[in-house]
């Protein structure tokens, strides 16, 4: 209520008018807070029509605007005086009737050759105009040059100091202050060995005073190391949130430009903003990009990315940990790093950031499905086991998939179905229901399918199927099946790569039992099965002809495909020869094996690859029933 109500106005207006005129209240301004600063440049362009039209309008002086005709006649009747004649206008004096002043005015002169001599003979005072074209060149090119650079101005200032001209040494890494940095341990799940490795780096953030009182010394550099989507750059976020200190993130791609000394200005700058920011966290992501081992390049390396590279080391040497400034860093190609980056006193503390076990996918996905309608009866270890080899990436990529198949079905939570299905959309692609298959070619595909899972089921060291489909998915995948691996696996043994072997030559062999011919649909399981074969002849010793040695290959990338390299040969053309031999046994012994379990069990091939053409998609449950098991193979 206010406490004016029920007051006589004019007390009212008496109160206000003493408080307006009254001095401020000193404790009221000191506890009032500050008034927010907020510029606009409509603000300057709204006074200035202001301004325009109160002095066209209000403050200049009155001026008559006549006809040439009228003004002819008022010099007939000699009513007009004092004339200034421009090459365009003729301003002058307008005698008024009476006692009235006389009145300004001004007419638009149009060609008259008699006009000086009318003047002349009725005695009127008149001069002439002399205007100046220097001034209107002057302004003509001056005003628009001072608006460009009121704009210029107003925009280099809106976008900050981090732009313009002399920008490029300025380093472009993004700073996120204390309670932007919203990310802690909670958040991270599934490694928690890297944790716990990092939890001294958090420990000395919050209470440097601890190590220094016993002479101890910080890592000054702490690499992250793993395959992509693991959550190294999560990881390096999750420190500064626990340790609630600035964090500084740039690539490390940003460092170099076309423009020779950037990338080594940039480091400096970079360097310098973080120390005036201790404790702080400079976070490098992608740090192969800057630090690729020097010299590696035979075509001659690139002296501005070397720069940049010994300007990094020479800042890593230059400061001391015990300013409170870590540097991270983050990398899936650990291999290619130069040498002097890893030295003690640089990063010379590793951390491994590694594909999580299944218990580590399982608090991974309780954390990514924390916002998400669960139906109670989705298991998320169950959805864990059938994920191996996931990321984190991966698996939020899993959940997020699993809830927009279930909004599009306008289901109110998220079932077991969906997260079925998103693992299939995941693994083997898109699901292309439309795609037009030939009677013949379905045929062959359903007793592919069959002959990989009948062969998967008779062998003892392989997968469980968990199902068999005949759906066209991703681009070339004209069916699938899938195995639900039972454990993590980080060893194999000659018997368990065999037995893999033999699972993917199962759809070839099944095509030439049945059909008494072979397709292109083994292409991929026959490279598969020949990079199995060929492994454990040059790599792992398995060949009982060429003995216990390692014919090594090219040095592979550690957490990235094979296929981002290729095999460097170290050995003779006669051992080639032999290699290729032992190979081509291997591959061929496994063939015949497979042979005679299809032969075995022709007629549940033929009945499941019947059920496969009924149904497109059979369970692995259906399939064991055909088989006379009862359990998954492995299960307890």
């Amino acid at each position: 209520m206010d406490e004016d109500d029920g007051k006589n106005p004019s007390e009212i207006f008496k109160k206000r008018l003493k408080s307006f005129f009254s001095p401020p209240d000193p404790q009221r301004k000191k506890n009032a807070l500050p008034p927010k600063a907020h510029f606009s440049i409509w603000y300057f362009l709204i006074i200035f029509l202001l301004i325009s039209v109160v002095q066209n309008y209000f403050l200049a002086p009155r001026v008559e605007n006549i006809p040439y005709s009228k003004f002819k006649q008022s010099l007939v009747e000699g009513q007009v005086n004092n004339l200034v004649i421009g090459p365009d206008k003729i301003n002058g004096k307008l005698k008024a009737k009476g006692d009235k002043a006389e009145q300004d005015f001004v007419t638009i002169r149009v060609e008259d050759p008699n006009l000086i001599k009318e003047l002349d003979e009725r005695k009127v005072s008149y001069s002439g105009l002399y205007e100046s074209k220097l001034m209107a060149n002057i302004l003509s090119w001056v005003i628009p040059l001072a608006i460009f650079f009121i704009i210029w101005r107003y925009a280099m200032k809106r976008m900050g100091p981090g732009y313009g001209v002399m920008s490029f040494s300025k380093s472009k890494a993004k700073l996120f202050a204390e309670n932007e940095t919203k990310v802690t341990f909670a958040d991270v799940a599934g490694i928690d060995e890297a944790k716990e490795e990092l939890q001294e780096v958090v420990e000395f953030l919050k209470n440097p005073g601890k190590f220094q009182k016993l002479g101890g010394r910080i890592p000054k550099g702490v690499l992250l190391l793993g395959p992509p989507g693991t959550g190294k750059t999560l990881l390096a976020k999750a420190v500064a949130g626990e340790a609630s200190v600035p964090f500084f993130s740039i690539s490390g791609s940003e460092f170099v430009e076309m423009f020779v000394g950037v990338g080594a200005a940039r480091v400096r700058d970079l360097f310098s903003q973080a120390t005036s920011h201790a404790p702080c966290i400079i976070f490098i992501d992608e740090l192969d990009a800057l630090g690729k081992a020097r010299g590696i390049n035979v075509m001659g390396g690139h002296d501005e990315r070397e720069q940049t590279l010994n300007q990094l080391l020479v800042e890593m040497d230059g400061f001391e940990s015990n300013k409170g400034v870590i540097i991270m860093a983050a990398t899936n190609r650990p291999e290619i790093l130069d040498p002097a980056l890893l030295r003690p006193g640089r990063f010379d503390r590793q951390v491994l950031v590694d594909r999580p076990d299944i218990n580590g996918r399982e608090a991974i996905l309780k954390i990514h499905s924390r916002k998400v309608v669960l139906s109670p009866e989705v298991d998320l270890k169950k959805i864990a086991a059938r994920t191996p080899g996931f990321v984190g990436a991966d698996l939020a990529n899993l959940v997020n998939e699993a809830a927009l198949l279930a909004a599009r079905k306008n289901k109110e939570e998220v079932t077991s179905a969906e997260f079925d299905e998103a693992i299939d959309r995941v693994v083997a692609g898109l699901e292309k229901k439309k795609r037009v298959m030939s009677p013949k070619e379905k045929e062959i595909v359903a007793y592919h399918e069959s002959g990989h899972a009948i062969v998967a089921e008779s062998v003892e060291h392989a997968d469980p199927v968990h199902k068999i489909s005949i759906i066209p998915r991703g681009v070339a995948a004209l069916g699938y099946t899938q195995q639900q691996p039972t454990e993590d696996r980080y060893l194999m043994t000659k018997s368990e790569l065999l037995d893999r072997m033999g699972v993917l030559l199962g759809g070839r062999v099944a095509e030439e039992l049945v059909f008494g011919e072979i397709s292109t649909g083994a292409q991929n399981d026959l490279q598969r099965a020949t990079d199995i074969a060929r492994s454990m002849v040059t790599e792992y010793g398995m060949s009982a002809r060429l003995g216990l040695v390692a014919y090594e290959r090219e040095r592979r990338p550690m957490f990235l495909p094979e296929s981002f390299t290729s095999g460097g040969k170290t050995y003779s053309e006669e051992k080639a020869a032999e290699i290729d031999g032992e190979i081509s046994t291997v591959v061929e012994d496994t063939h015949q094996r497979v042979r005679g379990i299809l032969g075995e069990k022709r007629e549940v091939l033929n009945t499941l690859a019947k059920l496969l053409l009924e149904k497109e998609i059979v369970q692995g449950d259906e399939m064991r029933a055909l088989l006379g098991k009862g359990e998954k193979k492995g299960q307890v």
